[in-house]
This record gives C-alpha cells, structure tokens and sequence, in this order.
C-alpha cells in the first residue's frame, strides 16, 4: 500500500496493533538508560525485562518500544515504571522531537556539547513556548557539538551546530517530515543569544501562523531563512 510520510519523530504511548498486542512507544530523552535519583529508569527497565511477555525495540529516533505485549503485562509495565518514577508524563512537543549526538566528552570530533546540554537548553525554551500557549506544539530541535551532523541537526526545523564551547550555529527552516534542509540563521551564537532569537521567532510564529503551519514552513513563508 501507499504509505504517506507525516512525520520524523516517533508516535508516543501505547497503541494496540492488528494482531491485538499493545506497543508503548517510550520517550528516552538523549536515549540514554540510567537511575537519576528518584526516576530509576535503568532499574524500570531491568524490572520490565523480567516479567514482560513482549519485547523491546530500539528507534532511530533514540527511544524505544515496550513491543507485542498482552493485556495483563501492559497493566503491569505501567505499575512498574510508575513505582520507579518514570511513567510517561506530559511532555513538550518540542522535548518529545530531540535528538541531540553525543558529543563531549565521548566524540573527539566535537566543539561543543550535545547531549548533555540540550536538555536544560529545551527547558529555557520550553518557558518561551508556555507564554505562548505552544507547550504541545510538535518542533524538530536537533544539536550536534560539530558540523559532522550524527544528529541529524541538518533536518531540523530548529538545528544547533556546535563551533567552540558554549558556542553554536543556529540553523531553520527544516521540514517536520524530514523533505526539506534548513539553512543557516545565526552564526556562532551563546544560549542568551539563542534564547533570545528564538524569542522573537516563537512570538511571531504564535500570532501569525496560519492554520496547521509547522514552524520550519512559517519561518520560510516570513522570510526569515530561503528554503
């Protein structure tokens, strides 16, 4: 059958297939497996592992898949991660489509973090969307610590390009569904300077997108990068 492609990102929470199993698609942000303090995800997992009557499956998109699983283990898996703190939990839109590569201090190829500095980045993004009634809004935000691009931060609607530390190319304009590049908007910019044009971007986008416009699409209709 023809297939139409919507979307990069993957489709969040548990859906049931043809075949009567549930599969919860599961949200692990830099896809990385571990306890951090009271959220035990690693021990969640652990825990899942050995009951389950399903099986796991990693995404291209850093997440994973609770897959082929019956009634009765889909009620327990969700007992499980609620004991351990790390039920699914409302999300920004913006959160749920990151990708960021590894960066420092795993890559040697990198400038700048990646992985483990996007995530307080969204959270100062995450405000401006908030203010704007735009907390669920579906954007691709991708960061990659150098040009070499193992997040494929090229794709984005909003792609961060590491250049030295604390450092980034700011780059727009990428289609959600993955059909279009984005192009450079700023060059070697600091997290107040992102924040602060992403500000203005998110204001404008707010108060005058038009009906269902994706972010990469408004910020090339209004001129602020060519497609």
């Amino acid at each position: 059958r023809e297939f139409h492609f919507s979307r990069t990102g993957d489709n969040f929470g548990w859906k049931k297939g043809t075949d009567g199993k549930w599969h919860l698609t599961y949200f692990v942000e830099g896809g990385r497996v571990k306890n951090n303090g009271e959220k035990t995800l690693k021990s969640a997992l652990r825990e899942v592992a050995e009951i389950t009557d399903g099986h796991f499956i990693l995404t291209g998109n850093q997440n994973m898949i609770f897959a082929a699983v019956s009634d009765e283990g889909k009620t327990v898996i969700d007992k499980i991660l609620q004991k351990h703190n790390v039920a699914p939990a409302l999300i920004s839109g913006l959160r749920k489509n990151s990708i960021s590569c590894v960066a420092l201090p795993t890559c040697p190829l990198a400038f700048a973090e990646a992985e483990r500095y996007l995530p307080s980045l969204i959270s100062k993004i995450e405000k401006i969307l908030e203010a704007h009634t735009l907390f669920k809004e579906e954007i691709v935000i991708r960061m990659t610590g150098c040009p070499n691009g193992c997040g494929r931060p090229y794709l984005a609607e909003i792609g961060l390009i590491g250049k030295s530390p604390g450092y980034y190319n700011l780059y727009l304009g990428g289609s959600f569904n993955g059909t279009r590049l984005n192009s450079l908007y700023r060059e070697t910019i600091n997290e107040d300077e992102i924040v602060r044009e992403l500000k203005v971007l998110i204001a404008d986008f707010a108060a005058n997108r038009n009906a269902g416009e994706h972010f990469g699409d408004f910020v090339i209709r209004k001129n602020y990068v060519k497609e």
